[in-house]
């Protein structure tokens, strides 16, 4: 597994420009991109043993970020 943060915009070059677009532009889309990125970056700090915790806990969040970002890729792919 890479311990690798996973921000939206490198899983989604191609997204890069509407991502920006539509935090600026929608409070929706901003909130979620916050809590997604505040959920990834408690992964990369548990997978990197900076805080580490037990493995169930780090699938939870892992299942929470994917769902976000599948919520926010699903908003991103909608407006297109």
């Amino acid at each position: 597994m890479s311990h690798t943060p996973h921000q939206l915009s490198h899983d989604f070059p191609e997204l890069a420009d509407a991502i920006s677009e539509r935090k600026a532009s929608d409070p929706h889309f901003a909130h979620l991109l916050d809590d997604y990125n505040a959920l990834n970056d408690k992964v990369h700090l548990a997978e990197t043993n900076v805080e580490p915790m037990d493995d169930l806990a780090q699938s939870e969040l892992r299942k929470k970020r994917m769902a976000l970002k599948d919520k926010l890729y699903g908003l991103l792919t909608a407006a297109a």
